[in-house]
């Protein structure tokens, strides 16, 4: 086993940098549950992504694109959409990681304890309900991103690809997509409700967490740094707001640590 620290790679903020992007925030709580030793690279703008990985990376044959667990110089780009994005891991032994699913499998299987129970069918029906949430709930987000969050050498690469992306510019999404957004969401957040009382909480799963209860924590902590008036909002849609705020008390010592 290598002495050397993991390393994250994730998206920098306005001073004081502090996580905010749900994706690297799933990573981080699995590095702070299993209580890791990591540091953070923070130094990463939106412009520079794509140039800090691409140096590692290299061309794979097809047969091995279907795996993204691979050796340093070996991390190939997406095959569809951004080609490079975060969170990306290296660990002590020069594995790189990419995307926050591989990333928590391969933890799990260097450090499966404590574990986070990646397979319980409880995982997926999380995953599939934070992610409609988020499509719902994003429209809101994109404009204060860049105001709220991002650092300059950001903001303007923010703008002109969401532009590009979206056929209008941020605030005009917002006023189209954004005036129906939490009507959107909110089917999909009672339906996380009833997920978590299932069990009787705090977590998913009763007494004991696992990756699912991070799925929904990383896209909550996500709007609360965004926009406080976003999150509380999302709450108040969620038809039972004790039983949300129950699980991100329940998670605080693993959101703790989200400045370096």
């Amino acid at each position: 086993m290598s002495s050397e620290p993991i390393t994250l790679f994730d998206f920098a903020s306005k001073p004081p940098c502090t996580a905010w992007n749900r994706h690297s925030l799933k990573t981080r709580l699995v590095l702070n549950y299993k209580g890791l030793d990591y540091k953070t690279e923070w130094q990463t703008e939106y412009p520079d992504i794509q140039r800090k990985f691409q140096p590692q990376c290299v061309s794979l044959p097809s047969r091995k694109r279907s795996t993204q667990l691979t050796r340093a110089r070996s991390l190939p780009p997406n095959e569809q959409g951004v080609p490079y994005t975060m969170p990306v891991v290296r660990l002590g032994d020069g594995t790189w990681i990419k995307d926050s699913a591989q990333i928590a499998r391969a933890l799990e299987a260097r450090h499966p304890s404590p574990p986070l129970h990646l397979d319980s069918p409880y995982r997926a029906r999380a995953e599939q309900l934070a992610g409609q949430i988020t499509k719902a709930v994003v429209p809101l987000c994109y404009a204060r991103i860049p105001v709220s969050i991002l650092n300059e050498p950001s903001v303007e690469y923010w703008y002109t690809t969401r532009r590009q992306r979206l056929g209008m510019t941020v605030d005009e999404y917002e006023k189209t997509a954004g005036a129906a957004a939490y009507a959107n969401a909110e089917p999909h957040l009672q339906q996380m409700t009833e997920l978590l009382r299932e069990k009787e909480g705090p977590f998913v799963l009763g007494s004991e967490v696992s990756y699912a209860d991070f799925e929904w924590v990383a896209v909550l902590e996500f709007f609360r740094r965004v926009d406080e008036g976003v999150f509380e909002e999302v709450l108040k849609r969620t038809g039972d707001e004790a039983v949300h705020r129950a699980l991100l008390e329940a998670c605080a010592p693993w959101l703790k640590r989200n400045d370096h």
